[in-house]
């Protein structure tokens, strides 16, 4: 499972360290995109099949559906982990997530998110336990 919270920062070629205690769960190649909220998703190759396989069953009349289908295809890349535990994230990536230095690689899971770090201190401090608890309830949690 993805967990944790790990800061590193950008080199000037647009390459961040993967955190080494999730190297072995999101495996050596993976695909990154575009992700909610502003940060950049990132999946292990079979978390990326399943996403990839509930995409494809999207209606293709809806246009929401072919929007957010656009939308996560469109800057979805394959990066593989170099020997030194860097990975190159695309600038196209880069301009989405406004990342430009210091970055923020959360685990959440099934997949790492990965934020620019005061984008994720503004993100994490409106974050509230207690009013998110009482909204699931609804989801039967």
């Amino acid at each position: 499972m993805l967990i944790g919270e790990y800061e590193h920062s950008l080199d000037v070629k647009g390459r961040l360290i993967m955190p080494a205690k999730l190297r072995q769960d999101i495996g050596e190649k993976f695909i990154i995109t575009k992700g909610l909220d502003g940060c950049l998703f990132v999946f292990s190759q079979n978390e990326w099949l399943n996403f990839e396989t509930k995409l494809k069953a999207l209606p293709l009349s809806d246009k929401n559906a072919r929007n957010f289908v656009r939308f996560f295809l469109s800057g979805a890349t394959e990066c593989e982990i170099d020997k030194q535990g860097r990975f190159l994230i695309p600038s196209n990536l880069r301009e989405a997530a406004k990342l430009s230095k210091d970055a923020v690689i959360v685990g959440v899971g099934t997949r790492l998110e990965i934020w620019d770090k005061e984008t994720w201190q503004k993100c994490d401090e409106t974050i509230s336990a207690d009013e998110i608890a009482e909204n699931m309830t609804m989801l039967g949690i």
